[in-house]
C-alpha cells in the first residue's frame, strides 16, 4: 500500500497526477503549507514543481519577496524544500544552469543570464537549505515519488 500524496489545490491536474493515478498511488487535493507535493502522513519534505528555468527566474527575480517568504516559512517549520525543475535538454544539474541562455536576453537588457541565475540558486540553496533537482517533464512524477520514498514497480508505464 502506497502512502497518500498531497497535491496542492493551486496545482492544476497535470502529468504528475496522471502518473500517480496510473501507478495507483493515492493522492488528495489539499492546501499544502509550502510547495506543490508532500506526503499526507509526513510533511517534512515538500516538493515545488517548476516548468522551466524561465519560471524559476521569474520567481527568484520578479517575485523575490513572495518567494523568499515561502523559503522562510519552510525553513522555520523544519521542512526540507526541494524544487523539481522540468527544464529538460542539457540542464540536468544545478551546475548546468550556467549554460542556460535566457530567451529574454534578446529583448531585455535587464534579463538574467544563466550564470547570474545559477549564482542566485546556489545562494538560495546555501541560505535556506533548499535543493534543486532537474528532470525531463515526462519523468517528473517518477522523480517526485523517488524523493518522497514511494517505490513504483519497474516496467510499469511511466
Amino acid at each position: 500500500m502506497h502512502p497518500v500524496v498531497m497535491v496542492d489545490t493551486r496545482e492544476q491536474k497535470n502529468h504528475v497526477t496522471d502518473y500517480l493515478n496510473a501507478h495507483s498511488i493515492p493522492n488528495v487535493r489539499s492546501k499544502v503549507y509550502v510547495a506543490d507535493y508532500t506526503l499526507l502522513h509526513d510533511q517534512s519534505i515538500c516538493i515545488d514543481r517548476k516548468q522551466n528555468l524561465s519560471e524559476v527566474c521569474n520567481n527568484v527575480c520578479q517575485q523575490h519577496e513572495r518567494f523568499k517568504a515561502e523559503l522562510l516559512r519552510a525553513q522555520s517549520a523544519g521542512i526540507k524544500l526541494i524544487f523539481v525543475v522540468e527544464h529538460g535538454g542539457t540542464i540536468t544539474s544545478l551546475d548546468r544552469v550556467m549554460d542556460w541562455v535566457n530567451p529574454r536576453l534578446k529583448t531585455s537588457p535587464y534579463a538574467v543570464s544563466g550564470e547570474k541565475l545559477h549564482k542566485i540558486m546556489v545562494t538560495l540553496a546555501e541560505k535556506y537549505g533548499v535543493e534543486w533537482r532537474f528532470c525531463q517533464k515526462r519523468n517528473t512524477g517518477k522523480v517526485i515519488c523517488q524523493i518522497l520514498g514511494i517505490e513504483t514497480k519497474e516496467g510499469e508505464s511511466d
